[in-house]
C-alpha cells in the first residue's frame, strides 16, 4: 500500500437500526485506532468480547465482539478489524465519530474496501464482479453463480489458458532466438497446433456459455403481449402474486412497458407488461405500442394473449419463441388448439403456466453447473482472445507476427483479470459498491 494511504472506517452491514451492526476498519492506522477505543486489543483473529469506548473521554460508546487481522491475512491484505456493535444509530455514529476524530482515519467511499483487495492481490476483477454480484442475487441460480465467480472459478479458467499461452509464446521466440543452437528444434514440436486448438476449444466453450450465464445474471424476459384489454395486466397481476398494475375495463390504460422480477425454480424471470396493440391516434399511447414491439424483440419468450371478448390479433413474427395464450376462460372456455388457458380471475391454469415456464428455461439454458460468463465485458474479452488466437494460427508460417498475437491474446485476458489497464473498469465497477464493502 502506498506511504500515506488513509485508514478507512464504514458501516459494512446493512440499515440501521438493526439487531447487530458490523463497523469495519481497513488501513495502517487500525491497530493503533483499535487500541484507542477498545479496552484491550484482542488476541489476531479471534473474536472477543470488549468495551468500546470514546478516545477522548473515556466515556463507554458499547459492548461488542471485536476482532483483529493483521497483514496480509485479511480481506483486504493491510491491516484490518471488526467491530459487532449493537445496532442502533447513537451507538453506531458515536463509534464512527471516535475513530473518524483518530488521526489518519476517515469515512471509508463506496467499495473502497473491496478496492484495497484488488491492488493488494486478494481478489482479481472477475472475483470482484461476483463478489458484487452475489451482494445482488435475489435468486438461487444467482447466488450459485455469483458464488462460483467470486471464488475464483473463472480466474482458474484464465490463469490456466494464460500459462499455456505462455508455453505456446516460449517455443515460438526460441524458435526465432535461439534456432542456431543445437538443443532447440528447428521447426514447431509436432502438437503445436494441436495445442492451440485444444487452448481455442476450451475458451470457445466458455464463450458459448454466455447466453446462459446472462440470464442467470440478469433475469429471463417474459414479455406479455396481445390487444387492448386481453388480461396482459391482470395476468401480470397474477404470475407476480401482487397488484402491481393497474387494472380497469378501459382499453389502453397501459401506456408504458413495466418490469416486474420474480423467481420461478430459483432463476430470475423479468415478466414485462406491455401497451395493448392497436392503431390509434394517440401520441402517448402510439408511443407506448412502439416500445411494446421493441420489448418484444428484446426478450427470451413473448406470451401473446387472445380473450373471448375482444377482437384478436395474429402473433407477432418475430426471432424469439412465442407462446399462443388464452385468457378470463373463467368467461369462455378456451377452443381446441395450441393454445393454453389462464383465468388470472380464478387462478385457473396459473399454476400449469409457471411450470410450462419453468420446464421451457430448464431445457433451453440448463440446470447444471452456472455458467460463469455473463457479461458483455465478458464475452468482448473472449471474443478478442479467440480473435487473437485464430490471427496466430494463421500466421505460424512467420513464427514472429504468431508470437505476437499469441501475446496480444494474453493481453486481453490479462486485462479481464484487471493485472494491466484497470483503472477504467476499476472506476466503474467500484461505484456500483455499497459502502463499507
Amino acid at each position: 500500500m502506498a506511504p500515506g494511504k488513509p485508514t478507512i472506517v464504514a458501516l459494512s452491514s446493512g440499515a440501521l437500526p438493526s439487531g447487530v451492526a458490523v463497523i469495519r476498519i481497513s488501513g495502517p492506522a487500525t491497530r493503533n485506532a483499535l487500541e484507542r477505543v477498545v479496552d484491550a486489543l484482542p488476541p489476531e483473529r479471534r473474536m472477543v468480547l470488549r468495551c468500546i469506548l470514546d478516545p477522548q473521554t473515556g466515556e463507554l460508546l458499547d459492548t461488542g465482539l471485536v476482532a483483529y487481522f493483521p497483514a496480509p491475512r485479511s480481506f483486504t491484505g493491510e491491516d484490518c478489524a471488526e467491530l459487532q456493535v449493537h445496532g442502533s444509530r447513537a451507538v453506531v455514529n458515536a463509534i464512527l465519530d471516535s475513530l473518524v476524530a483518530l488521526p489518519g482515519v476517515e469515512l471509508a467511499d463506496a467499495g473502497a474496501f473491496t478496492r484495497r483487495a484488488f491492488e493488494n492481490g486478494k481478489l482479481d476483477l472477475a472475483e470482484i464482479e461476483g463478489l458484487g454480484d452475489l451482494l445482488a442475487a435475489e435468486t438461487t441460480g444467482q447466488r450459485r453463480q455469483a458464488i462460483a465467480r467470486a471464488q475464483g472459478g473463472l480466474s482458474t479458467r484464465i490463469a490456466d489458458w494464460r500459462e499455456s499461452l505462455v508455453s505456446l509464446r516460449a517455443e515460438l521466440e526460441a524458435l526465432l532466438d535461439f534456432s542456431d543452437e543445437g538443443d532447440v528444434p528447428e521447426g514447431l514440436e509436432a502438437d503445436f497446433r494441436s495445442r492451440m486448438g485444444h487452448l481455442r476449444t476450451a475458451i470457445a466453450r466458455e464463450l458459448a456459455g454466455y447466453e446462459r450465464g446472462r440470464i442467470v445474471r440478469e433475469g429471463f424476459r417474459i414479455a406479455l403481449g396481445g390487444p387492448p384489454n386481453a388480461g396482459k395486466s391482470s395476468l401480470l397481476n397474477a404470475l407476480a402474486g401482487s397488484e402491481v398494475a393497474i387494472v380497469t375495463a378501459e382499453a389502453g390504460t397501459t401506456r408504458d412497458t413495466r418490469d416486474v422480477a420474480l423467481s420461478i425454480g430459483g432463476q430470475l424471470v423479468l415478466l414485462v407488461d406491455t401497451a395493448g396493440i392497436r392503431e390509434t391516434e394517440s401520441l402517448a399511447e402510439a408511443e407506448g405500442i412502439r416500445r411494446a414491439r421493441d420489448a418484444f424483440d428484446a426478450a427470451d419468450l413473448v406470451l401473446w394473449l387472445s380473450a373471448p371478448d375482444v377482437q384478436g390479433l395474429p402473433s407477432p413474427d418475430i426471432a424469439v419463441p412465442v407462446w399462443d395464450l388464452a385468457t378470463k376462460t373463467d368467461l369462455v372456455a378456451p377452443a381446441a388448439g395450441p393454445a393454453m388457458g389462464v383465468s388470472a380471475l380464478t387462478g385457473d391454469g396459473i399454476e400449469a403456466l409457471i411450470g410450462r415456464i419453468e420446464t421451457h428455461i430448464a431445457e433451453a439454458h440448463g440446470t447444471g453447473e452456472p455458467e460463469l460468463i455473463s457479461r458483455l465485458r465478458d464475452k468482448g474479452a473472449l471474443e478478442g482472445a479467440l480473435a487473437a488466437l485464430d490471427r496466430a494460427a494463421d500466421l505460424l508460417d512467420n513464427p514472429e507476427l504468431a508470437a505476437e498475437e499469441l501475446r496480444a491474446c494474453a493481453d486481453v485476458l490479462a486485462r479481464f483479470l484487471g493485472v494491466m489497464d484497470a483503472e477504467a473498469v476499476l472506476d466503474r465497477l467500484f461505484s456500483g459498491f455499497c459502502i463499507g464493502k
